[in-house]
C-alpha cells in the first residue's frame, strides 16, 4: 500500500482491536505496523492477533510489520495490611526484604539486586514517579529512606531506581520464554525493555539467532549514557518517553528525543518516538493541541515512525487516533520548512561505496526530476541507507526477502515490494519499472533512479546506480547482456 506520507504509524493492538475488522480499518486508516504488548494478554491471544495481521497483510497484498514489545524486569514494592498507606513528606520509609504485609513505616521490596546496588543519597520512585524517596542508609537487605514527595502508597506498585545502574538483566525468565515463543511465530522487530548497557541487547540478539531484528528501548538514564554504544548493536532505537520522562527530569526529555533522533538517522537505523502522544483520544475523539504539537515536532524532527499505546490498544477510537496521526504527518510533511529542516539536517557519508551511491542517487532524483528511488536490498541495508537521505522523492524497497520487506515498513519513507530473485541488472530494471508503476509512482513517460549490488543477493554490496525510462522498450534496447 502506498502512503501520501514518508513518517510511519506503529498501533498497538489490544482489547479495543483485536478483531479481524478493526485491524483492518487500522491498516486502511494508516498504520504500518502492529506492536504486540506482551506485558498484557496471553500466548493464544497474542498468536490469534498475529493471525490477524498476515491474513490481511495477504488479503490486501502489502508487507505489515509485527513488533513484539518484550515486557523487561519489573520492579514492584510488596503488598500493604491495610492495601494502601499515606506518607508525608519528610518522615522516614523502610524497604527491606522481609514478606511481612507493609504498613507506614515500611514495606517488603523483593529485589536483593536493587539494596546491593543502592548507596546513601540513591533516589527512589514509586508509582510513575508520584512518590519520591531518598536513600538515607541502606545495607543487603534494606533501605531507609527520607520521603521527599508523599502520597498514596499501594500494593505492588512500580518502583524506579533513576541514578544507579542495577545488576539486573534486560531479559526475565518471562521474556526468554516470551522472545522465543514471538520468534517462533514470526514477529518481524523485538522490542527490549529496560536497557542498561550494550550487553543487553547482544544477550536479546543471540537468543534471537536472526530470526527478529531487536529494537532498544530508551527508557534509562543509564541507557542515554551508553546511547551510542547501545545503538551500534542495535537494529533500531523507540524512545520511550514514559519511564524516561519518570527517571529524568521531564524537562529534559525533548532534548534528548532530539539527539537520539539524529544520531539514530547518521548511523541509519530506524527510531519510533512513543509514549502518550495522543493520550486524550484514549477517551476523546479529538486530540488536545498539545497533543497534536507533540505528534508535529517528532515528525518535523525526521522520526521514522511514531506510536499508538493505549489510544489504539484499549481506548474506544482506536481507528480516529490513527487517523489523526496519518492527518498530521499528511499536514507536516505537505510543510516547505518540513523539507528544509530536514534536509539542514542531512549530513554527508562518503566513508562507503553503498554511502556514496546511495547520496548521489538522492541528488540525481532531485535534480532531474526523477520519480522514485528503486533499490534492490536483500539485507534491508541499501534501504536504511537510502532512507538516511531522506529524499524528496519516494522510495521503492525491493526484496526477494518476505521478512525484509516487513522488517523496513517501519523505516521512513518505504515503499516495500516482494519481487523474485533477480540474477542480472537488466532483470532488476525490470522489476523496478513494474514495481513503480504498480505503486502509481511512475508512467512510462518517466524515468526512476535504481540502485543494487553486484554480484546480486550480496548483502552490503551496493556499487551500481542507474537513471533508467520506464517505457519497456528502452530498458531492453539500452541494457547490455
Amino acid at each position: 500500500m502506498k502512503r501520501h506520507r514518508n513518517v510511519k504509524i506503529v498501533a498497538t493492538l489490544g482489547p479495543s482491536s483485536s478483531t479481524y475488522e478493526v485491524i483492518r480499518k487500522l491498516v486502511e486508516a494508516g498504520a504500518d505496523v502492529f506492536r504486540l504488548n506482551m506485558s498484557h494478554g496471553s500466548h493464544d491471544e497474542i498468536r490469534a492477533r498475529h493471525e490477524i495481521i498476515r491474513q490481511i497483510e495477504a488479503d490486501l497484498d502489502s508487507p505489515i510489520a509485527i513488533l513484539a514489545d518484550l515486557q523487561g524486569p519489573k520492579l514492584r514494592v510488596g503488598a500493604f495490611a491495610n492495601g494502601s498507606e499515606e506518607l508525608e513528606v519528610g518522615q522516614t520509609f523502610r524497604l527491606d526484604l522481609s514478606d511481612e504485609p507493609g504498613d507506614a513505616s515500611r514495606v517488603q521490596l523483593p529485589h536483593r539486586e536493587i539494596f546491593d546496588a543502592l548507596e546513601p543519597g540513591s533516589s527512589l520512585l514509586v508509582n510513575d514517579g508520584k512518590i519520591r524517596l531518598k536513600v538515607r542508609e541502606c545495607g543487603g537487605d534494606f533501605a531507609d529512606c527520607e520521603v521527599l514527595v508523599g502520597g498514596t502508597i499501594s500494593n505492588r506498585k512500580g518502583v524506579n531506581v533513576p541514578d544507579v545502574v542495577l545488576p539486573l538483566a534486560a531479559l526475565s525468565e518471562k521474556d526468554k520464554k516470551d522472545l522465543e515463543f514471538v520468534c517462533e511465530l514470526g514477529v518481524d522487530w523485538l522490542a527490549l525493555s529496560f536497557v542498561q548497557r550494550p550487553a543487553d541487547v547482544e544477550e536479546a540478539r543471540a537468543l534471537a539467532k536472526g530470526r527478529a531484528n531487536v529494537l532498544s528501548k530508551i527508557e534509562k538514564p543509564a541507557a542515554v549514557r551508553a546511547f551510542e554504544e547501545i545503538l551500534a548493536v542495535s537494529d533500531g532505537i523507540m524512545v520511550a518517553r514514559g519511564d524516561l520522562g519518570v527517571e529524568m527530569p521531564v524537562h529534559a526529555v525533548p532534548t534528548i528525543q532530539k539527539r537520539l533522533t539524529r544520531l539514530c538517522r547518521a548511523a541509519a537505523k530506524p527510531v519510533i518516538v512513543a509514549t502518550q502522544m495522543l493520550e486524550s483520544m484514549i477517551e476523546s475523539p479529538m486530540p488536545t493541541r498539545a497533543e497534536v504539537g507533540d505528534v508535529a515536532a517528532a515528525i518535523y524532527e525526521g522520526v521514522d515512525a511514531i506510536m499508538l499505546s493505549a489510544e489504539s490498544a484499549a481506548g474506544d477510537f482506536p481507528v480516529e487516533a490513527v487517523q489523526t496521526m496519518d492527518n498530521i504527518a499528511g499536514e507536516v510533511e505537505s510543510d516547505p520548512t518540513y523539507t528544509e529542516i530536514i534536509e539542514a539536517s542531512r549530513k554527508a557519508d562518503s566513508s562507503s561505496v553503498a554511502g556514496a551511491i546511495t547520496a548521489a542517487a538522492r541528488e540525481i532524483a532531485e535534480k532531474t526530476h526523477v520519480k522514485a528511488i528503486c533499490c534492490f536490498s536483500e539485507s534491508g541495508t541499501t534501504a536504511l541507507m537510502v532512507a538516511r537521505e531522506r529524499p524528496r522523492v519516494p522510495i521503492v524497497a525491493m526484496t526477494n526477502m518476505e521478512k525484509t520487506a516487513r522488517q523496513l515498513c517501519l523505516v521512513w519513507g518505504c515503499n516495500c515490494v516482494v519481487v523474485p530473485q533477480v540474477h542480472r541488472f537488466k532483470m532488476a530494471v525490470v522489476e523496478a519499472v513494474n514495481a513503480a508503476k504498480k505503486l502509481g509512482l511512475a508512467t512510462e513517460k518517466d524515468n526512476i533512479v535504481v540502485t543494487a549490488g553486484v554480484p546480486f543477493n550480496t548483502p552490503g554490496s551496493t556499487n551500481i546506480l542507474r537513471v533508467a525510462p520506464c517505457e519497456e522498450r528502452l530498458i531492453f534496447a539500452s541494457e547490455p547482456e
